[in-house]
């Protein structure tokens, strides 16, 4: 089992940005050995939104409706729709398309999240380690929740500077202010 402290996310990989005029979008891939449908729960339960997401929601995401959104690091809830909730294999909400697709006995889960292009590494950077902790949390050695600016005793300055040099773009220097930019 492994705990918290022991916790180092591995190289810069499963991403790629995606440039339409002024819109990016983010796109992360992460393969899961575990079903669509536990995946699924995670991603739309609140109680396990709070063990690895970098935000919480004061409802399910399992149903199209308004929710209110709160990102770490940013105590301001944000009204969120969710426009689409297919379980388990598609979830939009916000500025967020979640895909999951059976792979074996496992899960092929997609990202597609529209972010202002400032800040795609730290995005990338924020999402890889949100992605470590989901996995392990699916397994049942959860770690807790890495998020905001917790985020930069696990590694999550290395990964930024990892993800800008793939993507081609510089790397913000400025700490982030809120997780929501992460």
């Amino acid at each position: 089992m492994m705990d918290r402290e022991q916790y180092i996310p591995g190289p810069a990989s499963g991403a790629q940005i995606r440039k339409d005029g002024e819109k990016w979008t983010l796109i992360l891939v992460r393969e899961l050995r575990h079903s669509p449908e536990k995946v699924w729960q995670a991603l739309t339960d609140p109680a396990q939104l709070r063990e690895w997401a970098p935000f919480v929601t004061d409802a399910s995401l399992d149903s199209i409706g308004k929710v209110n959104l709160t990102w770490v690091g940013n105590p301001t809830p944000i009204e969120t729709k969710v426009t689409r909730a297919e379980a388990p294999r598609l979830l939009e909400c916000g500025d967020q398309l979640w895909e999951l697709e059976p792979v074996g006995r496992g899960t092929r889960l997609t990202l597609w999240h529209n972010i202002d292009r400032r800040f795609i590494s730290w995005g990338a950077a924020g999402w890889h380690i949100s992605f470590d902790v989901l996995d392990r949390l699916l397994s049942g050695t959860p770690i807790g929740r890495i998020a905001g600016s917790e985020a930069m005793k696990f590694g999550w300055q290395r990964l930024v500077a990892e993800y800008a040099r793939q993507f081609g773009v510089e790397s913000p220097n400025p700490q982030p202010k809120t997780a929501h930019k992460l």
